[in-house]
């Protein structure tokens, strides 16, 4: 399949509702309204094609770029392709659900993630929380430095409540994700997320959300799911 064949594709599994409800959430035209499981069978007959994903992602249309993000070859990006990426991920549906994704599936996810960590750009932060969140739900405890990851639990308490508000929504899940899914750290992101308590996100025409990972955590506790690890972080 070309990129006019996948376009026409997904132009036809478009959804005014889905449409609508991405619009919300800050996404822009050009965008079709495609429901992410809607897209499966497409990824089945295309499989992985980085070039097709650079060319689609480079359409800036919504759906055409998460697409490209489930048939990408991760390990094929290079730091550049993923800078190039996220330069390109204009809210954070694309930043911390295409990009963040995608990197975590490359060998390099650490060293870009603690690179946009520290850029003080909202969305690039974001992506890489969200890239950590994805990496420890899914590899294994061994595959971490337990002293980085405690760090930077410390960083989440030192600096969760100033920092810019998508950012702000990205630690605390990485807080929620360490509690449940990295067991060495567990007591201390507990500890953490008690004293971080809730958190406002502020967001744009819409009312402000109000996260507490402590209490999250707790839930997962009850449910048994201390340990949890996901098999597939893409569709």
């Amino acid at each position: 399949m070309n990129v006019e064949m996948v376009m026409e594709e997904l132009e036809a599994l478009g959804k005014e509702r889905m449409k609508k409800m991405y619009i919300s959430n800050g996404a822009h035209e050009p965008l079709f309204g495609v429901a992410t499981g809607a897209m499966k069978p497409i990824a089945k007959k295309i499989k992985i094609n980085q070039a097709l994903a650079e060319e689609l992602y480079a359409t800036g249309n919504y759906d055409a770029m998460y697409f490209a993000g489930i048939i990408a070859d991760p390990k094929a990006m290079t730091e550049s392709d993923f800078d190039r990426w996220m330069d390109s991920a204009y809210f954070y549906m694309l930043s911390d659900y295409v990009v963040a994704v995608t990197l975590s599936e490359s060998p390099i996810a650490q060293d870009v993630a603690d690179k946009w960590i520290s850029s003080k750009e909202e969305l690039k932060m974001s992506a890489g929380w969200s890239c950590y969140c994805w990496l420890l739900g899914r590899l294994r405890d061994n595959e971490f430095s337990e002293s980085k990851i405690s760090n930077m639990l410390e960083m989440v308490k030192d600096t969760i409540h100033d920092s810019p508000e998508r950012t702000k929504a990205s630690m605390n899940n990485f807080l929620y994700t360490v509690g449940i899914s990295y067991v060495a750290l567990h007591e201390k992101a507990m500890d953490v997320a008690k004293e971080v308590g809730t958190v406002e996100v502020i967001r744009p025409k819409k009312k402000s959300s109000f996260l507490n990972a402590s209490e999250s955590i707790q839930k997962d506790i009850e449910r048994g799911r201390v340990g949890f690890k996901r098999k597939y972080v893409r569709c």
